[in-house]
């Protein structure tokens, strides 16, 4: 059943960054408010919304408030505690559920779920102590990756098992009580789709869409990827199946490696926007942003057709400070998320670049 909300009520989001800021301002364009829950300060989301509570993801008395304050709530980053969830969820509706987010918190309930539903991905295996790492490893073999199980982003709790390692300096490095590792894939490159479900289940998906990192961090999106066809419809065919299977409410950004023989294995998903999916504010008729606000206040959704070519680049640490030469670029969209300190790796916002649409 659609329980579709008029303009004027208000969206909860759990997370104050940029992606909760963007949701935000994309809210206020079809009427709605916004309430932010996040336990830290000075947030981006905050600057753009009606109204924010700070307080911790485990107190109980602060989530009731919240959820009583608002007529949904939604999320801008996989990790909130399902608990914390769960609680809110049982005074007023949350898309994503906690059913989605246990699957995506945890890269080993990641894995076995996509494999369950006939989905690649590269070769893995749960590590919990050095014998099970040493275990996996004559599974898997070297190069490899151990990655943390849990919170893990932009390359963090994550180390490389290379020809001379010492498993256990490896282990230890990642600290994490469950971790998975991975076999390397050799890949001719990285795509990602995002896709949309519906409070009745309807899907759409973005064209599949080309990203390049530096130092594990999301440095530039291409729109469309530079993939065949048929590639590029084998991985919208992939995220459409894993919204459906894992019963979606919301967008859900789908991370895959294409491999030189042109199969299509996932990497990772993340239930929420998604850094890849930021050119569609200037490229689409309908943006991952404001898909998310129609699809949690119930209503149709709109389409996400590419009317233009993109390339979107994130402005890391200082990169924003070249802000005033970005402004006097014909085609350039600037975005800055208001975050007080620059720092090194921090994500300060980001620039997408306009040309006509080649494939008319």
């Amino acid at each position: 059943m659609i329980r579709r909300l008029p303009p004027n009520s208000t969206i909860g989001i759990f997370g104050g960054g940029q992606l909760g800021r963007m949701t935000a301002m994309a809210a206020a364009r079809l009427g709605y408010k916004c309430h932010i829950y996040a336990p830290e300060s000075d947030i981006p989301a905050s600057q753009v919304s009606s109204a924010t509570t700070r307080a911790p993801y485990d107190d109980a008395t602060a989530l009731e408030k919240f959820a009583h304050s608002v007529d949904v709530v939604t999320l801008e980053f996989e990790n909130i505690p399902v608990e914390a969830v769960r609680r809110v969820a049982a005074i007023t509706p949350v898309h994503p559920g906690d059913g989605v987010l246990e699957i995506c918190q945890d890269r080993s309930r990641e894995k076995s779920f996509l494999n369950g539903i006939g989905i690649g991905t590269a070769p893995w295996a749960e590590v919990t102590d050095l014998s099970s790492l040493q275990a996996a490893e004559a599974k898997i073999g070297r190069p490899a990756v151990l990655k943390s199980a849990r919170f893990g982003y932009d390359g963090k709790g994550q180390a490389g098992l290379r020809e001379g390692d010492e498993a256990a300096d490896v282990l230890a490095s990642v600290g994490a009580d469950s971790s998975i590792l991975e076999g390397f894939v050799d890949f001719a490159c990285e795509v990602s789709v995002m896709v949309a479900r519906g409070q009745d289940g309807e899907i759409a998906t973005w064209p599949a869409v080309e990203n390049r990192h530096v130092n594990h961090i999301l440095d530039t999106t291409i729109a469309p990827a530079e993939v065949s066809a048929e590639v590029a419809a084998k991985a919208e065919e992939i995220a459409h199946h894993i919204a459906a299977e894992v019963g979606l409410v919301g967008v859900m950004g789908v991370e895959m490696f294409v491999t030189r023989d042109e199969d299509v294995l996932v990497n990772e998903m993340a239930p929420r926007p998604h850094n890849s999916g930021h050119w569609t504010i200037d490229g689409c008729l309908t943006s991952q942003f404001e898909q998310l606000v129609r699809i949690v206040c119930g209503l149709p959704l709109g389409s996400t057709e590419r009317h233009s070519n993109a390339v979107m680049k994130n402005l890391i640490g200082d990169e924003a400070d070249a802000w005033p030469e970005i402004l006097a670029e014909p085609g350039a969209y600037l975005h800055l998320y208001g975050k007080a300190e620059t720092r090194p790796g921090r994500k300060m916002g980001h620039v997408t670049r306009l040309k006509p649409r080649t494939d008319k």
